[in-house]
């Protein structure tokens, strides 16, 4: 838990001109803990893959065009890297179907699937924040 982890984050200290010494007083459960984040964070990371792996949770198979039109606003090579990634870090399987013209299907793999628990608390905080900003700001309108 992070009330274990006394020092989370990295402080650092100002030595000479520009060089940073790092303190920490993290233990190694903490440091484990901290590096899980960040691996989660680069294989996660950007504008796409949850919005792709949210159609995958809800539709389970979806060729290349059906994703196409689900992921809004996403263009067709940005797709295929994104594919290309989640595929490669074992998130979603791609099943090329022996079809004239060929037609491509792509799932979430097991691994894949145990991220709909983390996507489902990531909304309903999405909910709540905008909720609450939607309220903040209604509030101070009305006091204009």
């Amino acid at each position: 838990m992070l009330s274990s982890c006394k020092s989370v984050f990295l402080y650092y200290k100002e030595i000479g001109s520009m060089k940073k010494e790092a303190l920490s007083s993290s233990s190694s459960g903490c440091k484990t803990r901290i590096l899980a984040i960040k691996d989660t964070m680069e294989i996660l990371t950007g504008k796409w893959k949850f919005h792709i792996i949210g159609s995958l949770m809800l539709f389970e198979k979806l060729r290349f065009m059906e994703l196409l039109r689900e992921v809004d606003g996403i263009g067709a090579k940005m797709l295929s890297k994104e594919l290309q990634d989640l595929e490669m870090n074992h998130l979603i399987r791609r099943t090329v179907l022996n079809t004239k013209p060929l037609t491509v299907e792509y799932e979430l793999t097991d691994c894949g699937r145990t991220l709909g628990p983390i996507i489902d608390e990531i909304a309903k905080w999405g909910i709540t924040y905008r909720n609450t900003l939607y309220h903040k700001s209604e509030t101070s309108e009305s006091l204009v």
